[in-house]
């Protein structure tokens, strides 16, 4: 059985919301009720696959997004493949 270390602040990870969305972004924290992240984005279906497109088009692609974990499905530690596209959406830096 493979045992899976939880996230933690400073990770990257997916977050399935009550809406449905599926959430990409860096954790800053969590704190009582509400999750703190950074630089969100949602999985997009596209014609060559699974994508990232922004969360939001009207904020900043540097925002801070505060979800209230009431609106939250799941928590998890993002795939590394997809860890890695972040990071590349993110910061331009190539994984």
């Amino acid at each position: 059985m493979l045992i899976e270390t939880p996230y933690k602040n400073g990770d990257t990870v997916s977050i399935k919301l009550t809406s449905g969305e599926e959430i990409v972004a860096r954790l800053v924290e969590e704190k009582g009720s509400t999750l703190f992240l950074n630089k969100p984005l949602m999985i997009a279906a596209t014609q060559q696959g699974l994508g990232l497109a922004p969360f939001m088009f009207t904020s900043s692609p540097d925002a801070k997004v505060n979800i209230d974990l009431s609106k939250v499905v799941c928590v998890t530690k993002t795939q590394d493949e997809f860890a890695s596209q972040y990071i590349q959406n993110t910061t331009g830096i190539t994984v």
